[in-house]
């Protein structure tokens, strides 16, 4: 009997009983009934900073094997025919001189090695001339890096050498930016010094960043031409077990060894007719006697897990498909674009229908509507697995595992694909500041102790969020991490991302009921969570040092200093930073009346942001559209939007100012706020109500019950619809913003090295500035409507308007003539040497260009195939000055 969603099959767990006998390699053989939920290919290894060196070595049965001084290695092919050429060196950094530095080795904490074992196995690899196989840099299956010939050929074979991870600088430039950090300077020094000693030991121990992050090669599921190697630290687990419908869930069938650094192993060789011995898509746990009792967990490094249905626990997923089945990518990555416009999505509630949506429909119908709207880049929430729906994806129980409610892996590698056909980035939104804290199916209490992949008591959990904190400072969670970051980057072609929580990781009170003023003090002191900080220092140096046009943007609300700055120049390393102070002030603005609104305080918060660490700015996000929160339509018009957004019926004053001031604060947040931009999706063309995934009640330990939505998909949805229907007003507020995104593609205004504000009148409630060669002039009064206002300029010329939010198109009253021309005359007005008359209604946005100098149109995709200029990229590019002046 099986189940069936989506094409995976979920066969009935037999009972236990039925299969006692343990199974040995002669009598291992298919299950009596076809298993199929799905799958992937490499595991890497490792435990401790000592496993590189060969407790891996069981796998291969090589005889010798030599390391060349070169930059290839070349491995003779003279070995025993049961040696599987894949078992072979990858990385010529280790050598017979590393056994001398053993002894340097220090005892640090549980998770750590021991200096004799250590010694001990790092002999084990050695073969008869002393040559020496780093463990961690043996492969099971490297098809793709090692080309075979023949076993017994003179040829040898040839492994490509590692990519570079830059080494660590100086850490000193950091002071030259900003000289105020010098009074924090024994902080600073202090964290750069342990991140120059990570790097070193991994250097050391691990052969590289670039070999310590392929941990999925050799822990979890490996496959080589003999059988499947399953590994999983769990150092707390007294026994452990394979288990699964491949051997009838029978914990005396397969079980597993432990090593000294408490990595439990199991091999199953092929069936007798060649097979492999777990097929594809069927259920696997490892089976565990812990100090916390019996237990079943899905592998921490799983690549596929689904949910029965019926079943609240999810099961791990053996996913090994044929090669005809795996998705082969056809389009290259597109390069980093110069300004970076991102749309932000879900792909669950991405379907204008009631119900969860797919990979595949998002590809075909969403990526589509994205490209014509005018973004260069999808940041996608909720990709790794989430048991609980309705966490967004921020609770996550299976780290390697793209979510299955939305289809299989290779349905996400095809969105993926379709996204780089259309010159469109892929940034995933990345969990790594905290975990679910399911014990079923999550890594909570793995191994049967509080502190396996996470700090022990209070310091591991978070209250507010009920989840668990990662101990940043363990060996193994730093493997598991980097290496998680890698395998998205590496197997699903994701060119980024951004990285959930960061200010609850930065420091150990997580930013919880804590006010950020801007004093250093806040940020340099015994709050700050200096493990976690190196952690971000090195994936930041994993990112951009193998995937260099990769983007990584971090979810900082406290302004850390430097967290956009090179980590050779002792910065954090991210590309931006969310400028998440812009959203709080236009909703608290918003609960305001409209003459209370300080044109001041605007500016002031749009361009209060460090210099030379670029942002990406948003007016709202998928928070503010969560249920009990309100998205910025929402707040403008309330529940007038349910009665007269229809364009057959009169509007209201409401309506009117809604529609007006949500087009404003858009352009005026792209246009000020940041390097970057960003939009959830819907939010374009102001999504009438709420966001409320499907929930039942919910009962309290202390008898209470929280009602829920009668497990309603209805408020989980995107109605495009209403955007595209021309005989809503929705329609106008889509086509402003997809103007002003075709806006900012053909000037780049964003990244404009020339910023200029010219006017914040709290009179006349106007704002005008200069970005490049345009002018942008807001009137915030709800009714003065200004004739002839001088508005000034730096170059001289004639100028037109390139953008109108009073144009009927979008919803406008058509107040402004586009045949105008606007000429300039000479003489000081607003600090400028020049100026120009306009009308400027009420409530209106215009954007004026330099008719002399406008930059001609371009396809969409020249920004992003074009190179990435310096400004665009603080971590990868030299400073670049930019000078932004306000009026006094």
């Amino acid at each position: 009997m099986v189940y069936t969603i989506s094409g995976i099959r979920f066969p009935v767990i037999p009972s236990l009983q039925n299969s006692t006998t343990i199974r040995g390699v002669a009598d291992r053989r298919p299950s009596s009934s076809s298993h199929s939920f799905l799958l992937n290919k490499k595991n890497y290894s490792s435990l401790s900073r000592t496993s590189l060196y060969a407790k891996f070595s069981r796998d291969s049965e090589t005889k010798s094997s030599t390391i060349a001084e070169s930059d290839k290695v070349l491995i003779p092919e003279d070995q025993d025919d049961s040696a599987s050429v894949t078992d072979q060196l990858e990385n010529p950094d280790i050598t017979t001189e590393d056994a001398q530095n053993l002894e340097d080795l220090t005892m640090k904490d549980g998770n750590k090695y021991n200096l004799d074992e250590a010694a001990s196995s790092f002999r084990e690899v050695g073969d008869a001339k002393g040559s020496v196989v780093s463990s961690s840099l043996v492969d099971v299956n490297t098809d793709a890096q090692v080309k075979k010939t023949s076993v017994h050929s003179d040829k040898k074979v040839k492994i490509d050498k590692p990519k570079i991870i830059p080494p660590p600088g100086t850490g000193q430039k950091i002071y030259e930016i900003d000289p105020f950090l010098e009074a924090h300077r024994q902080h600073l020094d202090f964290r750069y010094g342990q991140y120059k000693k990570i790097r070193e030991e991994i250097d050391k121990y691990e052969g590289g960043l670039d070999a310590f992050s392929r941990g999925y090669e050799k822990l979890g599921f490996t496959r080589s031409a003999t059988g499947i190697t399953y590994r999983e630290w769990a150092p707390g687990a007294k026994s452990a077990a394979l288990v699964g419908d491949f051997n009838n869930w029978n914990p005396n069938a397969d079980v597993m060894t432990r090593d000294d650094f408490g990595v439990w192993e199991i091999f199953l060789p092929n069936n007798a007719d060649g097979s492999p011995p777990i097929p594809h898509g069927s259920r696997v746990k490892i089976h565990m006697d812990t100090p916390s009792g019996i237990k079943d967990s899905i592998s921490a490094w799983i690549k596929f897990s689904v949910q029965a249905p019926g079943e609240i626990p999810y099961n791990g997923i053996y996913y090994d498909p044929p090669e005809e089945e795996k998705y082969v990518f056809k389009h290259p990555q597109p390069k980093r674009p110069d300004s970076i416009r991102i749309y932000e999505a879900h792909i669950g509630m991405s379907s204008p229908e009631p119900k969860i949506n797919t990979y595949a429909n998002f590809r075909d119908d969403v990526l589509p509507r994205i490209k014509k709207l005018g973004y260069n880049a999808v940041q996608i929430m909720a990709i790794q697995e989430h048991s609980y729906y309705a966490s967004f994806g921020y609770h996550v129980t299976n780290f390697f595992a793209p979510s299955s409610r939305f289809g299989t892996p290779e349905d996400l590698k095809s969105l993926i694909d379709r996204a780089h056909e259309l010159g469109l980035l892929v940034l995933m939104d990345i969990v790594h500041s905290h975990a679910s804290n399911n014990t079923l199916d999550g890594l909570n209490m793995f191994d049967g102790t509080d502190g396996h992949y996470f700090h022990p008591g209070s310091r591991g959990y978070h209250w507010m969020w009920d989840s668990r904190l990662f101990n940043y400072g363990s060996w193994e969670v730093l493997r598991y991490l980097l290496s998680n970051a890698r395998w998205w980057l590496d197997e699903y072609k994701f060119d980024g991302f951004r990285f959930d929580g960061v200010t609850s990781m930065m420091y150990t009170h997580h930013g919880l009921q804590v006010a950020f003023t801007g004093n250093y003090n806040e940020y340099f002191g015994f709050a700050t969570d200096v493990e976690a900080v190196v952690y971000l220092m090195l994936v930041n140096d994993l990112i951009h040092g193998l995937f260099p046009e990769a983007v990584s943007i971090g979810e900082d609300v406290s302004g850390m200093p430097t967290f956009c700055l090179p980590t050779q120049d002792g910065g954090i390393g991210f590309n931006y930073r969310l400028h998440m102070a812009v959203a709080d002030k236009w909703i608290e603005l918003l609960k305001k009346k409209d003459e209370d609104w300080r044109m001041g305080d605007i500016v002031h918060t749009l361009t209060n942001r460090r210099w030379l660490e670029n942002c990406v700015v948003y007016a709202e996000s998928h928070d503010q559209a969560l249920v009990g929160d309100k998205t910025l339509a929402f707040w403008l018009m309330d529940k007038d939007m349910y009665d007269f957004m229809a364009l057959d019926r009169p509007s209201t004053p409401l309506i009117d100012r809604g529609i007006a001031l949500h087009k404003m604060i858009r352009l005026i947040t792209m246009g000020l706020g940041g390097e970057g931009y960003l939009n959830f999706m819907g939010n374009e063309f102001g999504h009438p109500e709420w966001i409320d995934f499907p929930r039942g009640d919910q009962h309290l330990p202390n008898g209470k019950v929280v009602p829920g939505n009668n497990n309603s998909f209805d408020k989980c949805r995107r109605r495009f619809d209403l955007g595209d229907a021309d005989y809503l007003r929705y329609r106008g507020m889509q086509e402003f913003d997809r103007a002003m995104q075709h806006l900012e593609e053909r000037y780049h205004f964003m990244i404009s090295q020339h910023q200029y504000i010219s006017r914040k009148n709290e009179g006349d409630k106007v704002i005008i500035f200069e970005r490049d060669n345009l002018v942008f002039v807001f009137n915030f009064h709800w009714t003065n409507s200004y004739s002839d206002y001088k508005v000034g300029c730096l170059k001289p010329g004639k100028y037109k308007i390139v953008l109108d939010s009073d144009d009927a198109l979008f919803g406008g009253f058509n107040r402004i003539s586009h045949t105008a021309e606007y000429f300039t005359s000479e003489g000081w007005y607003d600090d400028r040497p020049r100026s120009f008359l306009v009308y400027a209604p009420c409530r209106t946005a215009v954007v004026y260009a330099l008719a002399d100098a406008e930059s001609e149109p371009v396809e969409l995709s020249v920004g992003i195939e074009s190179e990435p200029v310096e400004l665009s990229v603080g971590v990868e590019s030299e400073p670049v000055q930019q000078s932004v002046e306000v009026e006094p």
